[in-house]
């Protein structure tokens, strides 16, 4: 209540409106499985193209578990690539990984010389995976000479030097006099470059500090600008990804790099371990450890690398290139249930990862993990792992409340088969889709099958965008398919339907399609996809929407107010059609007043609103009755 303690005119602000619900999207996906590269823990990464997964998380080319013979097809990637060739556009992906015995999964390579054995730099791939076998070059450089004199600004008539475009933590090299003119096997000191304030002059200027603390440091001020030269030695360094066939997919690189741990464009602070964000993780595929190395041991060691003695003549070293192959980055092994459900954050640092990472999202509505079926050997543990990690995807979504899991059954399975699959499931927060998918893989030249789910997530999407969350998400091409695993026919269907698992089947003229819209669950109510997450999409609207009815005086007039709210947000539901009623009255209803709430209820400080809605259901059974008729009879 505002204060009027002295006359005057009071202006002040007031609504006259209802508050607003806006809908919340229901079109953003969250994948879960293994990958050839990329971050195993922490947050979700969010992708909006298949180009952005593969700079992230590597390409389609094939897994290769360990203890398995032979490589397996990389479902994820291939998931990730229908879910957007079929109108996804937003997805967050979870890697999950499973370390190889002895050792952590990341590609790796050490850098030594002879001339100081002990000196030793690693460089090892940022992230776990086979991926990680990049080919690194080092593009050694040696400027011009940056050393010159100019007047001195306090004094006109004499002159001072200067170091032209030198930066603080610089790696110099300063020639030897005997040496000019120089040539390739000129002699010189290496330096550091330091900026310090000079009491005797009272200004800032540069000083060279020499390799060993013991030697004496060399000011600016005392070389020659006439006789002496000053070069800046930097580094380049190319990092390569590389497919299966060891040809380049993709490239990184970055110029002009410091020798120097001090200078923060140096290779030690570029390619540190622990980066200053996620964003420069994901594009920073290495990392660099030197131990206590300076930047002159730093340079001797990748000099001498590319020919002994190199570093002691650094003008034969500009241009000179080393190539660097990190290898052993294992894909791990294959992922288990324990994997796919992640675990949450410990104090050693871990981060969450597989599902408890994705519920740190609540943006996601769609949950799949394409691959998850499928396994090395068939048999009744590979069903067993199956049904568990779809178990856990179930689980999450109806612990997250706002999200639906899109199923595959296992691959190769008859019409049997994937019945006794379904009958082992029931949940309005999931549906199951059949038979797998086929598609030419572009890595392979050849036709593979894939889980649907990919697809199909990426077809709710697509549904979602173009018609609305309340249709039906079935009758929809299923794009990048040339066929199905099995062929489908009706009779099948028949047995299939009742039992709520969705069958793709194709249509002679109308393609590859989608042809079922139901949940795996035995309650009736909630049989139909579009009706679970349509009401999903309703409960998370109202629920972001009115929250700032939290701690206001729960009575009459924010009960009225509530009605309000919910009601102009349903009215434009029904007015969208949305809801199945010719008038607002058989569409929804709203009720918050004293019939909703009891004495205890306000005295809990509960607010109780109940909320009626008349979904639409899709119309599964087109019926057309004909039967003969006389013309003469109407007469």
């Amino acid at each position: 209540m505002p204060e009027y303690l002295a006359p005057g005119v009071y202006v002040e602000e007031t609504s006259f409106r209802a508050k607003t619900i806006e809908g919340v999207s229901t079109s953003t996906a969250g994948f879960v499985g293994a990958a050839r590269y990329g971050p195993t823990g922490g947050t979700p990464q969010l992708v909006t193209s298949f180009a952005e997964f593969e700079r992230i998380y590597g390409g389609l080319d094939q897994l290769e578990f360990e203890s398995e013979s032979e490589p397996t097809h990389n479902y994820l990637a291939q998931g990730v690539r229908a879910f957007f060739d079929n109108g996804g556009r937003r997805l967050y992906i979870a890697r999950v990984y499973v370390a190889p015995s002895g050792g952590d999964g990341r590609a790796g390579a050490t850098v030594s010389t002879t001339a100081a054995p002990s000196d030793v730099i690693t460089l090892t791939a940022r992230y776990p995976g086979q991926a990680g076998d990049l080919r690194l070059t080092f593009r050694f450089h040696v400027s011009q000479n940056v050393l010159a004199d100019k007047p001195d600004p306090a004094d006109p008539g004499s002159r001072i030097n200067v170091l032209s475009g030198v930066g603080d933590a610089e790696l110099l090299w300063v020639p030897d006099v005997s040496s000019v003119p120089l040539g390739d096997d000129a002699t010189g000191t290496y330096y550091t470059s330091e900026l310090y304030f000079d009491d005797t002059l009272g200004r800032r200027t540069w000083r060279l500090r020499p390799e060993a603390s013991a030697d004496p440091v060399l000011p600016v001020a005392d070389l020659d600008a006439a006789f002496d030269q000053v070069r800046v030695v930097t580094v380049g360094l190319e990092a390569a990804f590389l497919d299966g066939d060891g040809q380049t997919i993709r490239q990184e690189s970055w110029d002009r790099l410091s020798f120097d741990p001090d200078n923060r464009q140096s290779l030690s602070q570029v390619f540190a371990e622990q980066l200053a964000s996620r964003s420069l993780e994901l594009s920073v595929p290495l990392v660099l450890t030197a131990g206590d190395l300076g930047a002159i041991a730093i340079a001797r060691v990748l000099l001498d690398s590319v020919a002994p003695g190199l570093a002691d003549t650094p003008l034969a070293a500009d241009g000179r290139t080393l190539e660097v192959r990190l290898r052993n980055g294992s894909d791990g092994s294959r992922p288990d249930g324990t994997a796919y459900g992640g675990h949450d954050a410990v104090g050693d640092g871990t981060d969450k990862t597989g599902l408890v990472a994705l519920e740190d999202i609540p943006d996601v509505s769609i949950i799949a993990a394409p691959g998850y079926s499928v396994a090395a050997v068939e048999g009744p543990a590979a069903e067993t792992r199956a049904l568990d990690i779809a178990g856990r995807l179930i689980s999450h979504c109806e612990r997250m409340r706002y999200c639906i899991a899109v199923l595959d059954p296992r691959p190769g399975q008859d019409v049997a088969g994937v019945r006794g699959f379904r009958a082992q499931l029931d949940s309005t927060y999931a549906a199951l889709y059949y038979p797998f998918v086929r598609v030419l893989d572009p890595v392979m030249h050849a036709e593979v099958d894939l889980p649907a789910s990919g697809h199909v997530a990426g077809i709710y999407a697509r549904n979602d965008v173009q018609h609305g969350v309340h249709k039906a998400p079935a009758n929809e091409v299923v794009r990048g398919a040339i066929a199905f695993e099995r062929t489908i026919n009706k009779a099948q269907q028949d047995v299939l339907n009742p039992e709520n698992i969705n069958v793709l089947r194709t249509f002679e003229g109308r393609g590859n399609r989608v042809w079922g819209a139901r949940t795996v669950t035995s309650d009736p109510e909630w049989k139909y996809v579009n009706v679970r997450r349509y009401f999903l999409y309703l409960e998370r609207s109202i629920d972001v929407g009115t929250q700032w009815v939290v701690f206001e005086n729960n009575g009459d007039a924010l009960w009225a107010n509530v009605r309000r709210t919910v009601e102009d947000f349903l009215f434009n539901e029904w007015k969208s059609g949305h809801l199945l009623g010719a008038k607002p009255e058989q569409a929804y209803f709203v009720r918050c007043d004293r019939t909703t709430m009891t004495q205890n209820d306000l005295d809990n400080g509960r607010l109780i609103c109940l909320v009626g809605v008349s979904p639409l259901r899709p119309a599964e059974f087109v019926i057309f009755r004909i039967g003969q008729w006389t013309a003469d009879r109407a007469s």
